[in-house]
C-alpha cells in the first residue's frame, strides 16, 4: 500500500492519509496492520516449494505469523487452489478472522507427497495505520465528481491495476482542462477504506453531485455500468447515454448492495449519487482473483477505450447544464440573426433549445427528448447563448 501510494505521487500530488489501528468507523474498527517479509513451505526434503518471494498471491493475505512443521493432511487444510484451472495461483485472503495459508496451483497441490512440512509466515499483525491517497482538483465550483478505486489487491492487474491507472491519468488529464465541478480521486483500501473516508468526512460529502467507482477496466469485455442506488441520477443517465451510443452491446445494471466500494457511497445514510464503471463485472470471468489476472491479460485498446468513455461521461456532465430562453414569447426571428438559412438538424437543434429552455430542462433532456445528439444540443445552445437568446 505505502509503496502504490508513493508511485502514484510521483504522477499527481497525491496527500496520503493515515488513520490509527482501533479508530471506530461507523460500525467497523480499523483493524492491526500487516507486513509481511517472507514466507514459504519446504517439502519433506527440505525444498522450497511455494514462495512469497516468487508471488505475494501465494500467501493468504493478512496470514498471522507462524513457524511450524506439520503433516501433510494438516498442511492441506491451509492451502486453496483452483481445481478448474489447475496452472493458476488463487488470490485468497482472511481479513477479518485470524488465519494462516498458502495459495498454489491445483497441479502442485496434486504432486505434493506424504511427509511432514515446514511452514514458515514470517509476518506482523500489529497496530499501525491505515492508509489512503486523496487528491482534490479544484474547480470553478465547490461541487465535486468523486472518483474512486480500492489499490488493495496485489498483483492483480485488471482487479485493480487497471481502475488505479485510470483514475490516475484521468487526474492528469483534468489538470488542463476547464472545470465547471471539482474533482475529487480516492485511492484506498476496498470496503475498509471507503468507510473510513465517509466516516472522516461526513460534513463534507453533501458537495458530490456525480461519482464513479473504476475497477476492472482493461479486460476485453464490453463496458458495464452498474447504476447508483438512486438509479436515475445524472452520472446513471450520462453512463447509460454515453456507453450505449459507443456500443450498443454495453451492458447497464441497476444497483444491487453487493460488489465495490459502491455500496458504501450508496449505503442508504449517505445514498451518494455514485456508480460503477467495469467491463466484465467482477467473477464474471475466469481469470478474476487469481495469478491470471496479469498484465498478459489486460487489453492495452480496450483500457484505452475506457478511459475515453469515462472521459466523455466527465465532459457531459460538466455542459450538462440548464438554459433560460429570453425571449419566451413565440419564437424568436433567427432568419435576421443569420442562424436560419434552411431548415436542417442545426436549425432543429436550436428550435428545441428554444422551445425547452425554461430552466427546467437541462441539455441531456432536451437530447433525449428531441432525439439529437447531446453535443449539436450544446454547440445550438452555446451559440444561441451568443445572440443573447438564452441565459
Amino acid at each position: 500500500m505505502r509503496r502504490t501510494l508513493r508511485i502514484l505521487r510521483e504522477h499527481i500530488p497525491l496527500e496520503i492519509k493515515e488513520v490509527p489501528t482501533g479508530t471506530r468507523v461507523f460500525d467497523w474498527i480499523v483493524p492491526k496492520e500487516w507486513n509481511i517479509r517472507d514466507a514459504f513451505i519446504e517439502d519433506p526434503q527440505g525444498r522450497k516449494i511455494v514462495e512469497f518471494a516468487r508471488s505475494n498471491l501465494h500467501v493468504l493475505n493478512y496470514s498471522v505469523p507462524v513457524k511450524a512443521t506439520v503433516p501433510l493432511e494438516e498442511l492441506k487444510r491451509h492451502l486453496y487452489t483452483l481445481p478448474e484451472h489447475p496452472d493458476w495461483v488463487p488470490y485468497k485472503t482472511s481479513y477479518y478472522q485470524e488465519n494462516w495459508g498458502f495459495c498454489l496451483s491445483h497441479r502442485q497441490f496434486l504432486a505434493l507427497e506424504e511427509g511432514d512440512y515446514r511452514v514458515v509466515v514470517d509476518s506482523t499483525l500489529e497496530d499501525g495505520h491505515l492508509r489512503y491517497g486523496e487528491y482534490l482538483l479544484a474547480g470553478e465550483s465547490k461541487e465535486e465528481v468523486l472518483v474512486s478505486t480500492h489499490v488493495c489487491h496485489p498483483s492483480l492487474a485488471n482487479d485493480n491495476l487497471t481502475g488505479i491507472a485510470t483514475a490516475t491519468f484521468l487526474a492528469r488529464y483534468l489538470t488542463d482542462r476547464k472545470r465547471r465541478f471539482s474533482y475529487r480521486f480516492l485511492f484506498v483500501p476496498g470496503t475498509i477504506g471507503s468507510i473510513t473516508w465517509l466516516s472522516l468526512n461526513q460534513r463534507s460529502v453533501a458537495r458530490i453531485r456525480h461519482g464513479l467507482v473504476l475497477t476492472g477496466l482493461g479486460d476485453t469485455g464490453n463496458l458495464t455500468y452498474k447504476k447508483s442506488r438512486r438509479g436515475n441520477a445524472e452520472i446513471d443517465r450520462v453512463a447509460q447515454y454515453v456507453l450505449k451510443r459507443r456500443d450498443p452491446k454495453s451492458d447497464i445494471r441497476e444497483f444491487s448492495p453487493y460488489g465495490y466500494d459502491e455500496r458504501q457511497y450508496c449505503s442508504p445514510g449517505f445514498d451518494l449519487p455514485v456508480g460503477r464503471l467495469s467491463r466484465t463485472p467482477y467473477g464474471e470471468y475466469a481469470e478474476y482473483h487469481s495469478s491470471a489476472d496479469n498484465l498478459d491479460f489486460v487489453n492495452s485498446d480496450k483500457l484505452g477505450d475506457s478511459f475515453s468513455a469515462i472521459v466523455e461521461m466527465f465532459e457531459m456532465l460538466e455542459r450538462n447544464v440548464k438554459y433560460r430562453n429570453l425571449n419566451p414569447m413565440c419564437e424568436p426571428q433567427l432568419g435576421k440573426r443569420g442562424l436560419y438559412d434552411e431548415i436542417g438538424p442545426h436549425q432543429f437543434a436550436m428550435l428545441w433549445v428554444l422551445s425547452l429552455s425554461d430552466g427546467e430542462h437541462s441539455i441531456l433532456d432536451i437530447a433525449e427528448q428531441s432525439g439529437i445528439d447531446f453535443h449539436s444540443i450544446y454547440a445550438a445552445a452555446e451559440i444561441l447563448k451568443k445572440f443573447e437568446l438564452v441565459v
